[in-house]
C-alpha cells in the first residue's frame, strides 16, 4: 500500500471518526434538551376525601398513594366548575368556561363545544414539537351540529380538529348515548349489520327502554333518571339502536382506557408527548371489572376506586418500562367533587360507612361550596419537582399558560384569556399561587387564600336526587376559610365591605369576559 493511499484512509478514518464524534455528542445533547412529556389524568367524580394521601384512612389506594409519595400535592388546587363539561373545557382552553352559554353538562349527541378556531392546550404542544392524544371520557361534544352526526361514518369536527393528533373517546359518559368508542371521528369496531341510530328526543321505536322494561336491566336500575336506552343490561340518559358488537361492556370501559394509555406510550416513548386521560370509573354507572368486586367493602363506587387505582399503577408501570418516568409531568386530578347516589341502585350511600369522599368540606358535584370544585392535585416530575406539600392556590385553568411557559411556547392572541402563568407554584417554588380563583356552579363564586364570597343565586338550595347542598342562596354567602372550612358561618351581613370588595371583582372579571367576546365579535 503506497504512502499517499495510507494518507488518504487516514484522512477518511479521522474524518469517519469526527462525523460519528459529532453524531454521538448531538445524540445526547438531543436527549439531555429532550422535553418533558407530559401526562393529564383526569378522575372522574373522585373527591379531595377519596384519597388517604389527602388524610381519609378509609380508603388505602397503594399505586395512587406511590404516586403521591413521588408528587407534589396540592391541598388548594381548584376545578373551574363544580360538573364535567364546563371543567373540562377550562381545562383544556384556558377559558373560564361561564364566560360561554354553551359549556353546560353536554348531551351525548351534543356538537363540538370548543370550537376549531379556538386554540387548546393540545394545539400548544403541538406547537412545541409534541404528539398528542385523549384517551377515555370526552364529555365535549363531537360534529358540527347537535344530533346531525353520522354516527355510522365520519363525524367531523372532532378532536383532531383541535390538537389532538390521535384520539380514542366516548362521545359523552358512560351514562349517556351512543355507548361506543370513537377513534378519530369514526366508531371504534363499527358494525355494518348494526347501523347506529341516536336520539334525544323521541323513543326510537321497536327498541326498549328502561322505563318501560325494567325486567332487561339485569346490571343495574337506575335510581332517578337513567331509564331510557337499555345497553348491557343498564339504561341510559337518550335513546339508541343498533351498535352490535361495537357496543362497549361497562365492566371493560377501565381496562380499555388503560390499555390504549399504556400503547400510547409504548409506541410514542422516543418523542415528547402530551397525552390526556379521561378515566370513568367513579362516575355512573359504576360497574367496575369482577376482579374489583368487593375490594373497598363500600359497594361499587369504592370498588370502582381500586380500578381507577389499577389504571394509575399501569401507566407508572409503562413509564418506568420505557425509561420515561423521570423526565415526564404526570399530573393526576379530577374534574369536580364528588357525588354519591346520581342515578343508580348502586347501594353506594348505604355502604359508604364512615368514608366520606368530600373530605373536610362542604357540598360535592354540582356545589358552589367548596367540595364541589376543591379537588385532589398531585404532580409528579421526579427530574424537577421535589415531592412534599403545597398549599399554593392553583386551578385546573392556569395548566395551559404554565405549561406553555415550560415548553417555549407563547400563548397566541386571544388564546387562554384566564390562565396565568403559575409554572413555578406547580413547580413548588411558589408557595402562594394565585391571588384568587372563580368558579362555576348553579352560581358564581370567588375565593382567595382566607375568605370565599358565593353570589346570590335564586337556583334550588338542595337537589334531592343525589343528596347534594348545591350552595344557592337568594343572599349573598361570605365564609373564612381560614376558621371555618366547612362553610358553616355566613359572615356577610357582617362584613357588608368585604362582600363590596368581592363583587366589585367578580365583576371586573366579568366585564373582562364581555371585552373578549367583542373582541371575538368583531
Amino acid at each position: 500500500m503506497n504512502v499517499q493511499l495510507l494518507t488518504t484512509l487516514s484522512i477518511g478514518s479521522t474524518l469517519l471518526a469526527g462525523c460519528a464524534g459529532g453524531a454521538q455528542q448531538k445524540a445526547e445533547s438531543t436527549k439531555q434538551a429532550k422535553q418533558p412529556n407530559v401526562i393529564f389524568l383526569v378522575a372522574d367524580d373522585i373527591g379531595w376525601g377519596d384519597l388517604s394521601c389527602y388524610g381519609t384512612a378509609s380508603c388505602e389506594l397503594p399505586n395512587v398513594n406511590e404516586l403521591a409519595s413521588e408528587s407534589l400535592r396540592f391541598t388548594n388546587a381548584h376545578a373551574v366548575a363544580a360538573t364535567s363539561t364546563p371543567s373540562r373545557y377550562s381545562l383544556f382552553t384556558g377559558e373560564y368556561s361561564w364566560r360561554r352559554p354553551d359549556t353546560g353538562i353536554a348531551p351525548g349527541d351534543a356538537s363540538m363545544i370548543i370550537k376549531p378556531e379556538q386554540t387548546t392546550v393540545a394545539d400548544m404542544f403541538k406547537d412545541a414539537g409534541y404528539t398528542t392524544a385523549a384517551i377515555g371520557k370526552w364529555h365535549l361534544g363531537i360534529g358540527g351540529e347537535r344530533g346531525k352526526q353520522d354516527w355510522n361514518g365520519l363525524v367531523t369536527p372532532n378532536p383532531n380538529d383541535i390538537g389532538f393528533d390521535y384520539f380514542f373517546l366516548m362521545a359523552a359518559t358512560a351514562d349517556r348515548t351512543p355507548c361506543v368508542w370513537i377513534k378519530d371521528g369514526r366508531v371504534s369496531n363499527w358494525d355494518a349489520s348494526a347501523p347506529i341510530t341516536v336520539s334525544y328526543g323521541k323513543p326510537i321505536p321497536g327498541e326498549p327502554t328502561g322505563k318501560e322494561h325494567p325486567e332487561l336491566l339485569y346490571n343495574l336500575k337506575p335510581s332517578h333518571g337513567h331509564d331510557q336506552a337499555i345497553v348491557n343490561g343498564i339504561s341510559r340518559i337518550g335513546y339508541m339502536k343498533g351498535g352490535g358488537k361495537a357496543l362497549w361492556k361497562d365492566e371493560n370501559i377501565g381496562d380499555t382506557i388503560t390499555t390504549q394509555a399504556v400503547q400510547y406510550i409504548d409506541s410514542h416513548k422516543d418523542e415528547p408527548f402530551f397525552l390526556y386521560v379521561g378515566t370513568n370509573d367513579v362516575h355512573v354507572p359504576r360497574f367496575p371489572n369482577a376482579r374489583f368486586r368487593g375490594k373497598s367493602g363500600m359497594g361499587l363506587r369504592g370498588d370502582a376506586l381500586f380500578e381507577f387505582d389499577y389504571t394509575v399503577g399501569e401507566i407508572m408501570k409503562a413509564l418506568d418500562k420505557n425509561g420515561l418516568a423521570d423526565n415526564t409531568i404526570f399530573v393526576l386530578t379530577s374534574d369536580n367533587g364528588p357525588v354519591i347516589d346520581d342515578g343508580y341502585q348502586d347501594r353506594a350511600a348505604e355502604l359508604l360507612g364512615k368514608h366520606r369522599p368530600w373530605g373536610i368540606f362542604r357540598g360535592g358535584k354540582y356545589s358552589s361550596f367548596e367540595a364541589g370544585t376543591r379537588i385532589p392535585f398531585l404532580v409528579r416530575w421526579p427530574e424537577k419537582i421535589k415531592p412534599g406539600v403545597s398549599d399554593a392556590l392553583v386551578s385546573h385553568v392556569d395548566l395551559y399558560a404554565s405549561l406553555a411557559k415550560l415548553v417555549g411556547q407563547k400563548v397566541k392572541q386571544g388564546a387562554a384569556p384566564d390562565s396565568k402563568d403559575m409554572l413555578d407554584a406547580f413547580l413548588g417554588t411558589d408557595k402562594v399561587g394565585r391571588n384568587y380563583v372563580m368558579e362555576a356552579a348553579s352560581g358564581l363564586s370567588i375565593s382567595d387564600h382566607e375568605w370565599k364570597y358565593i353570589a346570590p343565586n335564586n337556583s334550588r338550595k338542595f337537589n334531592a336526587s343525589t343528596n347534594t347542598e348545591l350552595g344557592n342562596d337568594p343572599k349573598p354567602q361570605l365564609y373564612n376559610l381560614k376558621e371555618d372550612i366547612g362553610e358553616k358561618h355566613n359572615l356577610a351581613a357582617e362584613k357588608p365591605e368585604m362582600v363590596k370588595k368581592y363583587q366589585l371583582l367578580m365583576k371586573a372579571e366579568k366585564e373582562k369576559g364581555y371585552e373578549l367576546e367583542t373582541k371575538k365579535r368583531k
